[in-house]
C-alpha cells in the first residue's frame, strides 16, 4: 500500500495497478493474498509446481497459469476491470518479466522474494532450464550452476531496469536480491555505493 501511495499519491488502495513479484513458498506465499487485500492485480512467479499448486488449493492464490500467452491477456483484463485478484505463473520470474516487457504491459509495482539468501542451494534457478535440469546441475556441476545463476541475475536486473524506465516502482523485499545481483555484476549501484532501488527494511 505504501508503494502504491508513492506511485499514485492520494490513492487509498491499489485498484487498477499490477504488482509483480516472485516466490510462493514459505513466508512469500502471503504476497498473493496481500496483493488482493490491497486491491491490486498480484502476479507471482513460482518455479516449484508443488508450491504453486499448494497455494492455489489453500486459497492464497486465485488462479495459476503455465502458459504466458494465456496469462498475459488475463493480466490486462484484470487491470482494466480493476480486479483484486492473484495470478500465479508456474515458471521462471525472468521469463515473466521478459514477456511483460515484450508484450508492452506496463507494470506499476514490482519486487522480488525469491530465496536469494540461498542462491546456489535451491533458492534461485537459472533461466532456460527446467526445475529438474537445474537441480541436477546444482548437484553435479555446482560451478557451472553458479555461473548460470549469476547470468540470470544480471538479466533479471536488466529487465527490472527496463520496466522502471517505463515508470515501474521497484523495491527489494529483503531477500538479498540486490546483494546477490551486485555480486553477479549487475548494474544496480549508485556512484556513492548505495543500491539504486530501495529495500523494505
Amino acid at each position: 500500500l505504501t508503494a502504491g501511495r508513492r506511485y499514485r499519491p492520494g490513492q487509498d488502495d491499489l485498484a487498477g495497478m499490477i504488482y509483480v513479484t516472485s516466490g510462493l513458498g514459505g513466508m512469500s506465499g502471503a504476497q498473493a493474498k496481500a496483493a488482493v487485500i490491497a486491491g491490486a492485480v498480484g502476479v507471482v512467479a513460482e518455479i516449484h509446481p508443488a508450491a504453486a499448486r499448494k497455494r492455489h488449493e489453500q486459497g492464497w492464490l486465485d488462479e495459476h497459469y503455465e502458459d504466458l500467452d494465456e496469462m498475459l491477456p488475463r493480466i490486462v483484463e484484470a487491470r482494466n476491470n480493476k480486479e483484486a485478484v492473484s495470478l500465479g505463473y508456474l515458471g521462471n520470474i525472468v521469463d515473466l518479466w521478459e514477456a511483460l516487457y515484450n508484450g508492452n504491459i506496463n507494470i506499476e509495482l514490482g519486487s522480488d522474494q525469491t530465496s536469494l539468501h540461498n542462491p546456489f542451494g535451491g533458492g534461485y534457478f537459472p533461466q532456460g532450464y527446467t526445475l529438474e535440469e537445474s537441480e541436477t546441475m546444482m548437484r553435479e556441476q555446482p560451478t557451472f550452476f553458479k555461473e548460470k545463476v549469476y547470468a540470470t541475475l544480471r538479466r533479471h536486473a536488466e529487465l527490472i531496469e527496463k520496466h522502471t524506465e517505463r515508470g515501474m516502482y521497484f523495491w527489494d523485499y529483503g531477500n538479498a536480491f540486490l546483494l546477490e545481483s551486485s555480486r553477479a555484476g549487475a548494474d544496480i549501484m549508485k556512484d556513492d555505493g548505495r543500491f539504486i532501488y530501495p529495500s523494505y527494511v
